[in-house]
């Protein structure tokens, strides 16, 4: 290929995904950055280039908007790269029970969280079988694997999607060079539950349910680079054990445990 390849890395202003970007980055990476502030993007962009001289594009769209995919990728081929890293990590959490919510801030939750990994995805996957290398990393969740919760209704099954859809598409990727990675973290501390307005409830967990952006966005760089890394990595200690007991109990009893505790970490608000 005659264009120089970079990593879309979505979500890209806070957390994990601005994590991503500078992890990327150090190693050499030129990085495209997309996220809805581009305040944020602006300023991570110019810490970037100045701490390691990377090629930056800043690329600010919100994924609720079905014509964002399209654009950002061929934003990014118009400015002369291909995408041979994608890390789909865009996210947030509609609060309460689902009715609670409108259908409409529902289906602006699954096109970002669902409709627009795979199209994402979908558009960048050519290109990486013809240079026959790529990684995409799909940010899932330990929720996506334990029982699913009250409150917060559609966010475990979007990363229970997030989880099979990266599955499939590794099974399907085998024989090339491309990893495919759903990495599911437990509790980061990052902006996430501030925006979703949950940090109430989640600033009671104890410290030691709680790792931060950099360790988790270190751990799947370096899986994605070990030829037998899992495609479901789950890292840290406390989510290993949660993700293993949720799947060795018997269902009844995992289901049981986390109707009990949903209101610890997801907001019960039933709709007016």
């Amino acid at each position: 290929m005659s264009q120089q390849p970079i990593a879309l890395i979505t979500g890209a202003s806070a957390g994990i995904g601005a994590e991503f970007a500078r992890q990327l980055a150090a190693s050499g990476h030129h990085v495209a950055l997309t996220a809805r502030r581009r305040e944020r993007l602006d300023e991570l962009a110019a810490e970037l280039k100045k701490d390691h001289g990377v090629e930056c594009l800043v690329i600010p769209a919100d994924l609720a908007d079905p014509d964002a995919p399209k654009m950002i990728v061929e934003t990014i081929e118009h400015s002369g790269f291909w995408v041979d890293v994608l890390i789909n990590n865009a996210g947030f959490a509609v609060g309460g029970f689902y009715t609670a919510a409108s259908w409409e801030d529902q289906a602006r939750f699954i096109q970002v969280m669902v409709t627009a990994v795979a199209e994402l995805t979908h558009r960048v996957l050519p290109g990486m079988l013809e240079a026959d290398q790529g990684r995409i990393v799909n940010v899932a969740s330990v929720a996506g694997i334990v029982a699913g919760s009250s409150g917060h209704t559609l966010y475990a099954a979007s990363k229970a999607f997030l989880i099979k859809f990266s599955e499939s598409l590794a099974m399907e990727n085998h024989s090339t060079g491309i990893t495919v990675q759903a990495l599911c973290p437990g509790f980061t501390l990052s902006e996430f539950h501030d925006v979703i307005g949950n940090r109430h409830l989640v600033s009671q967990m104890p410290d030691y349910m709680w790792m931060n952006a950099d360790e988790v966005v270190a751990i799947s760089l370096s899986a994605l680079d070990h030829p037998n890394a899992p495609v479901m990595l789950v890292p840290g200690r406390v989510n290993r054990f949660l993700a293993f007991l949720s799947r060795k109990l018997p269902y009844r009893w995992a289901y049981a445990i986390v109707r009990r505790r949903s209101g610890e970490f997801r907001l019960q608000e039933p709709a007016p």
